[in-house]
């Protein structure tokens, strides 16, 4: 599910929900019979479509009882991916990555925040089917159903065990585009949504699309960038989870500066596939011979935890239960030099 404009475990992805798929181009339209596909690949080919097409669209975004309108477009060309993800209301904000180089335009701080980010890792991204999926979910069509005049398949994604959250997504028949996106605590209510008010599948899109709107006069512009021998894995130690929620495994290890911290943090990545779990760790700031005190905090769908271990603070964030980021900062420890090339 998504997290617009706000860091956690995956930086800025977001699922989307097209509500306006009707405005695509003829040559989208598929016949009025489709073959037959599972459960799995109707997600398979909804994660095709939002990674490979050239879109821009507006969307709501539901959390907690506050809605926020964003755009977001993406484009493929030459094999390099060009996205930009914005506020619509009063923040501003704005999010613009072409291939491994992201910007972050913050005009409330007054300031641009450039780092570098795996190719791969979109501002537009949804959770993808593994081979460990059917072990830790249940994924059902439950029904068909027009929405917005489209046919859609109705896709539940039910977590067997109390360490993630459920999905329900109406994917469109012909275009294999989600209509809409829920997320689901474990009694089933929705504590996410997104809507579409409006999309254009194009197949061209032009470099002026992917320049801020704002004016970034008198801006600070900061590089959050590790040193390049900790990019590589040369940190004098490396964190690793003693044990992990079933499922999960680390996917990301790396040492990023972040803005107001004087020295690297290490920064881990835990996920199942479809859930995702952050985790920093940092020298912890609190004076010497002061207990450390564990700090929880729920927002909307993300759960956060915070703990020391070895005078270091650790702190986990991600868009799974309380219990699932409590688990995973507990369980990390200093395993020594870190393995080169990690």
């Amino acid at each position: 599910m998504p997290r617009p404009l706000r860091s956690s475990g995956r930086l800025f992805s977001l699922a989307l929900v097209w509500a306006a798929a009707g405005t695509a181009a003829p040559a989208e339209l598929a016949p009025k019979s489709s073959p037959e596909f599972a459960p799995a690949q109707w997600l398979e080919r909804m994660d095709h479509a939002l990674t490979t097409r050239n879109y821009d669209g507006t969307f709501s975004h539901w959390q907690g009882g506050r809605v926020e309108m964003l755009r977001i477009i993406h484009r493929v060309q030459d094999g390099v991916v060009a996205e930009r993800l914005a506020s619509l209301d009063g923040s501003g904000r704005e999010f613009i990555r072409t291939g491994s180089s992201l910007a972050c335009y913050l005009p409330d701080r007054r300031t641009v925040l450039v780092e570098e980010r795996p190719p791969d890792e979109s501002l537009v991204s949804f959770p993808t089917v593994n081979d460990q999926t059917a072990t830790f979910y249940d994924i059902r069509e439950v029904g068909h159903t027009r929405l917005n005049r489209r046919e859609t398949h109705v896709i539940t994604v039910s977590p067997k065990d109390e360490y993630r959250y459920g999905y329900r997504l109406w994917i469109d028949d012909s275009t294999a585009m989600p209509l809409k996106s829920q997320l689901a605590d474990a009694h089933g209510q929705v504590i996410e949504q997104i809507v579409f008010a409006s999309l254009t599948l194009s197949a061209r899109i032009p470099d002026s699309a992917f320049r801020p709107e704002i004016s970034t006069e008198g801006f600070r512009w900061l590089r959050n960038d590790a040193p390049p021998q900790l990019q590589h894995g040369a940190a004098a130690t490396a964190w690793s989870a003693m044990n992990l929620p079933p499922g999960f495994r680390m996917t990301v290890r790396s040492a990023q500066l972040l803005p107001g911290s004087p020295v690297p943090v290490d920064h881990l990545v835990f996920t199942d596939g479809f859930a995702s779990v952050s985790v920093f760790v940092e020298r912890d700031p609190a004076p010497a011979g002061q207990p450390p005190v564990p700090e929880s905090a729920t927002v909307g769908s993300s759960s956060a935890f915070s703990t020391v271990v070895d005078g270091h603070k650790i702190t986990a964030v991600g868009e799974v239960p309380p219990a699932t980021v409590r688990f995973i900062a507990s369980q990390l420890k200093a395993q020594g030099a870190a393995p080169s090339g990690h």
